[in-house]
């Protein structure tokens, strides 16, 4: 029988289903950041400090971790703050406004940690920073683009780091800095699963509730300490990489590029101009020489511990040893792709990859550059495997269009549109290798001798497609096809194709493009 107290009654909605969630910042509730951010943040006002100081008592620091001067006769040591102030009695005074200033860093440092919050809802990711004027930044989840991990040298050693969401436009990101390690690997994991389109789980409780500033601080130094010393942590978030970068190949492809031409010339101009005079050497040639040292360092500690990735939420790539840098490129944001040989590491079969995707950064930071390159160096064999993961749904057919003819080309039945022999006195050394060719997925560009390129663009990530011509192109009868993606480093047009070859191709992309957008789902994480 039926209950009359329950008949006709609709049963309730399951609840819906959550997104398991690692860690206690996934809530949505509002969160402090860790106690050491502003110490972090505000690190080079202290250190701009610290640098008067001591360039104000350089004498008086000399004389006391050298005892020895304190012989020399009167006025070898000009006089510093300290004898001014002893000799007016004014030490106390100075004193009190050294811990007047002290306290007041003291107050603003901690005021601007518990005005520093972020909160991770179901929709998107808040922070919100600033005493006297407040900043809100708002990062929806549905347009991230991917979650960047960095690791600076100093946070490092306090086991923090700083997270960046990647929304889709200019300046569009939201930085979390500073958290624990733990907690950053955490919430990169739950953004990018809510982002995925999961929504979100039971909220982990926060156990044992939050300890003392103090503690943390502590706890945090140590583990930083030990985890510099051992390496980095990330046995559940970070896969074994396809791509193993030797140190002798890093270093060889460093000096094998075109710094090393310029430098070279720039050691014949002084010897030759040594001979004539020598005064300005010392104002030259010390600054270029540490210039030059310094992008050699530079270059080469960005790709030590250098790795790369699939994962299930897209591909992850890490790379530099004093700072490190971890960034998470979602399936489908991958807008273009190019491989590129310079001419010195064609007897060693080198290449790198870079690629074109929604950063979040605006046009004028210069890291946008140092993520391009998802492959700094590699064989054949890296570049097909980076390549796999990159563009995994190439077919074998278009996977020999773009590795055998278009990398390595071209070949005798060579397939792409190239230059015209009318033309050829325009690309004297690249004429063959200049050139097109639209596949089902994919236009592939392919260019140059001397730096041979192919460029990759999917057709679901082509915003529009272009067709230039100048006067001396009209003159010769060609022309210059032009993909419009995201911007970044990947070139993506060719030119002095012919015409009319250029034209045909024009209008097959459009319409390939309109259809492959139409059915593209490789934006989309699984869900």
């Amino acid at each position: 029988m039926t209950d009359p107290d329950t008949a006709g009654s609709v049963p309730a909605p399951p609840p819906p289903q959550r997104t398991v969630v690692r860690s206690p910042y996934s809530d949505g509730e509002w969160h402090r950041l860790h106690p050491l951010t502003p110490l972090l943040r505000g690190g080079l006002t202290l250190l701009v400090i610290i640098g008067v100081i001591v360039a104000n008592l350089r004498e008086r620091l000399v004389e006391w971790v050298f005892p020895v001067f304190t012989d020399l006769p009167p006025g070898a040591i000009p006089p510093d703050p300290v004898d001014f102030l002893l000799a007016n009695n004014l030490i106390l005074i100075a004193a009190a406004a050294a811990l007047v200033v002290l306290i007041v860093l003291l107050v603003l440092f901690r005021l601007s940690w518990r005005f520093h919050t972020l909160r991770i809802g179901e929709d998107d990711v808040e922070v919100r920073s600033g005493v006297l004027f407040r900043t809100h930044r708002r990062a929806p989840l549905d347009r991230v683009q991917g979650v960047n991990l960095t690791r600076p040298m100093l946070a490092r050693l306090l086991g923090l780091a700083k997270l960046e969401v990647v929304g889709a436009g200019l300046d569009a990101n939201v930085k979390l800095e500073y958290l624990s390690g733990k907690d950053a690997e955490a919430i990169r994991g739950d953004i990018l699963r809510l982002a995925s389109g999961r929504r979100l789980a039971e909220a982990r409780a926060d156990s044992g509730g939050r300890s003392s500033l103090a503690r943390q601080a502590a706890a945090a130094v140590g583990s930083g300490l030990q985890g510099f010393v051992e390496g980095e942590d990330l046995s559940d978030a970070e896969p074994e990489s396809i791509v193993r970068l030797p140190f002798g190949r890093l270093v060889a492809s460093r000096v094998l590029s075109g710094s090393t031409l310029v430098l070279i010339a720039f050691v014949v101009g002084i010897v030759v101009a040594a001979s004539v005079s020598t005064l300005w050497l010392l104002f030259t040639v010390v600054p270029m020489f540490l210039a030059f040292g310094a992008y050699y360092v530079r270059s080469i500690a960005r790709g030590l511990r250098y790795s790369i990735a699939p994962t299930v939420d897209g591909v992850r790539v890490t790379f530099g040893l004093f700072t490190t840098v971890s960034e998470v490129v979602p399936p489908g944001r991958v807008h273009a792709i190019e491989v590129r040989q310079p001419l010195m590491w064609r007897p060693f079969g080198w290449w790198t990859i870079s690629v074109n995707r929604l950063s979040g950064r605006s046009s004028t930071d210069t890291s946008n550059d140092q993520l391009a390159a998802v492959l700094p160096i590699g064989t054949r064999d890296d570049v097909e495997r980076v390549l796999r993961i990159l563009a995994p749904g190439l077919s074998v057919d278009e996977w020999t269009l773009l590795f055998r003819d278009g990398i390595l080309g071209p070949v005798d039945d060579d397939p792409y549109v190239t230059t015209p022999k009318r033309a050829r006195w325009l690309r004297p050394l690249s004429w063959r290798r200049n050139g097109a060719l639209l596949t089902t997925d994919a236009l592939l560009l392919r260019r140059g001798w001397v730096w041979r390129s192919l460029s990759v663009v999917p057709l679901a990530r082509l915003q529009s497609i272009g067709l230039h011509q100048g006067p001396l192109a009209r003159a010769t009868g060609t022309a210059t096809l032009v993909a419009h993606v995201i911007a970044g480093t990947v070139q993506t047009s060719v030119g002095v194709l012919d015409r009319d070859d250029a034209l045909t191709l024009f209008e097959r992309t459009a319409r390939a493009g309109v259809d492959a957008a139409a059915i593209d789902r490789t934006h989309r994480w699984a869900g």
